[in-house]
């Protein structure tokens, strides 16, 4: 009798651990329900502002994915750049990238060497990367965007 009580508790056991583990099981879709969040940042909400007043003739889209401004056949490479974003992305009329902004807030303190990194993709691909610690005046983006200032 001792041993079939024993039985039934070992395999009540088993069972329990077998259903936490298939519950922990990675690719389960788990309880917790996604909550919205704002798209930016007060800081970009403002940079945005700003690079609308500076530049009225271009386009301005904001956290636009590396994958939509660069690519690669290989998988290794494009794990470079799948998961990053860049801030802004300025337009043309024609909707040519004319370049990548980065607004460098108190978020990247301590992060000299991944933002060379991500600026070394989009120019090794042929893009313009503009970065900014502050919001920069009107005057200061114009003259970032003026016809000699694009073809550095």
């Amino acid at each position: 009798m001792k041993s079939l009580i024993l039985l039934l508790v070992l395999v009540g056991i088993a069972f329990v651990v077998i259903a936490t583990l298939k519950a922990k099981k990675p690719g389960r879709a788990s309880q917790e329900i996604p909550t919205k969040k704002a798209l930016m940042t007060e800081q970009e909400t403002a940079m945005y502002n700003r690079l609308k007043q500076s530049l009225p003739q271009h386009h301005v889209f904001t956290q636009v994915s590396f994958a939509a401004l660069i690519t690669a056949k290989s998988r290794p490479i494009r794990n470079l750049f799948d998961r990053k974003i860049a801030d802004f992305v300025v337009c043309d009329s024609a909707l040519q990238v004319v370049a990548a902004i980065e607004l460098d807030d108190s978020s990247h303190k301590n992060k000299a060497a991944s933002d060379k990194k991500r600026d070394e993709l989009l120019t090794g691909a042929g893009y313009r990367v503009v970065r900014y610690k502050t919001i920069p005046d009107i005057d200061k983006v114009k003259a970032d965007f003026t016809p000699l200032q694009l073809k550095e």
